[in-house]
């Protein structure tokens, strides 16, 4: 749509609507000044030094975060409401700092002094190049952020290889996850056989790190689904790598692949918290209602070939939270017709666990630490009943 005031479009690949107004600045804008603008929807378009505009980014990020922790009435909030109420603070932090921007050329150049060439991040990011766009800084500093992280790619034990995730596509930093998958035991998939010359399902494929591990172990064909288009073609890019492109097949944006084929295995790593996502990269951790979810429980026993299982991998950080209870998820379970046939748990072994696990005397104080601290990773073996 167009950008207010600016014969130029406004692009935000989370869905933050156009700001109200725009100014023009450059380095002579202060820090307390742009916040304010920020405060009331006024954007600024920045026209000084691009290492100025990071600057100034950096110092109102620090604004925010202060006013995000201004102290609030006595007493510890329940672990959901924290989360919500944790949920409502970064979207608002998210749209104050999205009024910082920058314009692209319509060959996604940026024409700041001494700027950095964007032009390939932007390219592989927005597509080909085409009208002029204005963005918020702090969303091309992600676009330059995830190519570095494509170019270097994520190195996956479990494959003895490295993972180039693509923007938008949510990265496999979280081993734990990724390792249930290459030691739980294949199923039979019928009578006398086993899985290695049949066909699984990675539903929300992602970068398609499952797929290719189970490629590795030997599965014959694995059909690749996912919501996202960049996941896809990320999926596709991954299996060419790996020498694993004629097993690794991408099938649609549905949850199951078309035309009702079914699998000795179908498995899901669906988004771990039921919560509405607000951009294409939280889709991988987010999911409204847990739908992705119950689709996968709901479709699950139509589409297992005899003897065949559905790997369901799911943190119960939900549950820690407050947000999904166990009597939930097995009442879903049972719902959809299934059984439980084996369950392997692993502890996270991500950064910000870790860290909740050995600062005790902050867990007591901030229920989503506590949350992390007990997390734990399962693959549940399903079956129908």
């Amino acid at each position: 749509m167009p950008f207010t005031g600016l014969a130029t479009r406004w692009h935000s690949e989370n869905g933050t609507p156009p700001p109200g107004r725009v100014i023009l600045a450059d380095d002579r804008l202060s820090a307390d000044t742009a916040y304010r603008l920020a405060s009331e929807d006024v954007a600024v378009l920045w026209q000084g030094d691009y290492h100025g505009a990071r600057q100034l980014l950096t110092a109102l990020t620090r604004r925010a975060a202060r006013a995000a922790h201004r102290p609030r009435a006595a007493g510890v909030a329940a672990p959901a409401e924290a989360f919500r109420e944790q949920r409502r603070e970064r979207a608002r932090t998210a749209r104050l700092l999205s009024r910082l921007t920058v314009r692209l050329e319509a060959d996604h150049a940026l024409l700041l002094r001494r700027a950095p060439d964007v032009r390939r991040a932007c390219r592989e990011a927005y597509g080909p190049a085409g009208a002029p766009r204005v963005v918020a800084l702090r969303e091309l500093l992600g676009v330059l952020g995830a190519r570095q992280w494509r170019e270097r790619g994520v190195h996956v034990p479990a494959l003895g290889a490295r993972v180039h995730p693509h923007y938008g596509v949510f990265s496999p930093v979280r081993g734990e996850y990724v390792d249930l998958v290459a030691r739980a035991p294949l199923p039979v998939a019928a009578p006398g056989g086993t899985l290695d010359a049949g066909t699984a399902f990675d539903l929300g494929t992602g970068t398609g790190v499952l797929a290719a591990v189970l490629a590795r172990r030997g599965v014959g064909r694995v059909l690749v689904t996912d919501a996202n288009p960049r996941a896809l073609v990320c999926a596709r890019d991954n299996a060419h790598r790996l020498g694993l492109a004629d097993r690794v097949r991408p099938a649609g944006t549905g949850l199951y692949p078309p035309g009702g084929e079914r699998a000795g295995l179908v498995v899901c790593n669906p988004p771990w918290l039921p919560a509405e996502p607000t951009s294409a990269l939280e889709q991988g951790v987010y999911d409204s209602g847990g739908r992705m979810l119950h689709g996968f429980l709901d479709g699950l026993a139509t589409r297992l070939a005899p003897g065949g299982e559905g790997w369901l991998v799911l943190s119960d950080l939900a549950e820690h939270l407050g947000l999904r209870s166990r009597a939930d998820l097995h009442a879903a379970f049972a719902a959809a017709g299934l059984r439980v046939v084996g369950r392997l748990d692993a502890r996270p072994r991500h950064r910000r666990a870790t860290e909740a696990a050995r600062r005790t005397e902050v867990r007591a104080a901030d229920p989503l630490r506590a949350a992390r601290a007990a997390e734990v990773t399962s693959l549940w073996r399903l079956a129908p009943a």
